[in-house]
């Protein structure tokens, strides 16, 4: 029963072709003991025909406008070689084109030939590739091109040709750290300097100065094999520069720049000139020195000379302007001032000296006393601490005291029940900063009482009271 439905479509097949939907072909082989179907699709084919030519025929017609291929690969270099293979790297073209890039296409010639050859069929968009199957020994030239819709860009090809043999160590500089940074040297100083590298088979060295080979009556270049030597003997400042080391192995290398500064004191510095001078005070100005010894200006060192002495003395250090004033000058001196610049190099070997003299005179001042507002200070007496009642026992002495001010200075009287106590050597009366006191020797039953303190000077008098009880030894 399968074998007989396959010839009845085929008997079909001219109207089928005619019918372009393809979702009703399916239909038919699946309704193949009905007729009905394929009856029907007789007639839907009469009208498909004639759309399918008329889409086919318009799409040709529209022609793109032409672009320009995309410019030449960057950077072409080699990365690695083996016995029988090498490896190459470069960077995308500028210009691509609006289009964008199809890829890259690789070519390879034998050195001593001009024919070149396609290493890859398709273009490929990595920007790393490796050639295989080469032959131990020989040398091939080798070049990229970019690829686009529009054609194929101007090929970037290896400046020299690549021998194809094993290279058991790619070369690499070792750049010492204190060699990192800006080396600097005084002039007359010797430049020495070692650069260990690595590589097999033996790597090729060289030094150039901004892209020119070195000047060999003035540097000398010693090569090992683990390490090259820079030697000067005498650095002028025309040996500061960027110096380039390349270390080369079979067209795979590395390479390192080295900056060189030599450098020497700076010219005094311009135009030092004596501004003002007021009080204890000078003022000085001055420009930058013409020649910086080709090294930054750290600052300036200002110094002055009394004309007497002769001598001079540091006034400022390290002045990282180009104007100063000097203060605490000795009145009825005469003064001379003289700046040196100072850079990494130390200070310059002569100073810029001021063409005038300063003279610091002595003004005349008139003392005029300070007017103080008189006050009066006329004062009664008062009492600021009373007297206190005490009791004492008979045979020890015991102190009274009380406080008093007032201005003048108020008399002090002590009296004992009412009765002015005077010179009697049992009592001792004394005043100090407005403390009065009374010492009663060795008292008895017969000293106690009622004590006054009366204070009195000519604006008024004020007095105290206190009680003083002695008891007898148990």
């Amino acid at each position: 029963p399968k074998e007989e439905p396959a010839p009845a479509p085929a008997a079909e097949e001219p109207p089928a072709p005619e019918h372009p939907p393809a979702a009703e072909q399916p239909t038919a082989p699946s309704d193949k003991p009905a007729p009905v179907p394929t009856a029907e699709a007789t007639p839907a084919p009469e009208e498909g025909p004639p759309a399918e030519p008329q889409t086919t025929a318009a799409e040709p017609k529209p022609e793109k406008p032409k672009e320009e291929p995309p410019s030449c690969p960057l950077s072409l270099a080699v990365e690695e070689v083996s016995e029988n293979s090498v490896t190459l790297t470069w960077k995308a073209p500028e210009q691509t084109g609006r289009s964008g890039l199809d890829g890259y296409v690789l070519e390879i010639c034998k050195d001593g030939s001009t024919e070149w050859t396609a290493v890859n069929k398709e273009p490929f968009l990595s920007t790393r590739y490796t050639i295989q199957d080469l032959s131990s020994g020989e040398k091939i030239h080798a070049r990229v091109k970019a690829v686009s819709a529009s054609g194929a860009g101007v090929p970037a090809t290896l400046e020299q040709p690549v021998l194809i043999r094993e290279i058991l160590q790619l070369p690499r500089i070792r750049m010492p750290r204190h060699l990192r940074q800006t080396y600097v040297r005084r002039v007359g100083d010797a430049v020495n300097m070692m650069i260990p590298f690595q590589g097999k088979p033996q790597p090729k060295v060289i030094w150039t100065k901004g892209g020119q080979p070195l000047d060999t009556s003035r540097v000398n270049i010693r090569n090992t094999g683990k390490d090259t030597i820079l030697y000067i003997r005498e650095a002028q400042r025309s040996d500061s520069g960027k110096y380039e080391l390349a270390v080369q192995i079979n067209g795979a290398e590395d390479k390192a720049t080295l900056d060189i500064r030599v450098i020497e004191p700076p010219s005094p510095p311009q135009n030092l000139k004596l501004v003002d001078v007021w009080g204890f005070n000078v003022a000085l100005e001055w420009t930058p020195p013409s020649d910086n010894g080709n090294s930054e200006i750290k600052g300036y060192l200002v110094q002055k000379s009394d004309k007497k002495s002769g001598k001079w003395f540091t006034a400022l250090e390290r002045c990282s302007r180009t104007s100063c004033t000097i203060s605490d000058l000795i009145i009825g001196n005469t003064y001379s001032f003289r700046v040196f610049a100072e850079n990494a190099c130390g200070l310059s070997e002569k100073a810029a000296v001021t063409s005038g003299v300063a003279h610091i005179k002595k003004t005349k001042t008139a003392y005029q006393p300070e007017k103080i507002p008189q006050r009066d200070m006329m004062e009664p007496p008062k009492f600021t601490q009373p007297l206190t009642d005490r009791t004492t026992t008979r045979g020890y002495s015991t102190h009274l005291f009380c406080c008093v001010r007032g201005f003048p200075q108020p008399k002090i009287i002590w009296m004992k029940n009412q009765m002015e106590i005077r010179e009697d050597p049992k009592y001792i009366a004394m005043i100090e900063q407005g403390v009065c006191s009374l010492e009663i020797r060795k008292p008895s039953p017969f000293d106690g009482g009622i004590y006054t303190c009366k204070a009195v000077n000519p604006l008024g008098e004020a007095s105290v009271d206190c009680k003083l009880d002695v008891k007898g030894k148990m």
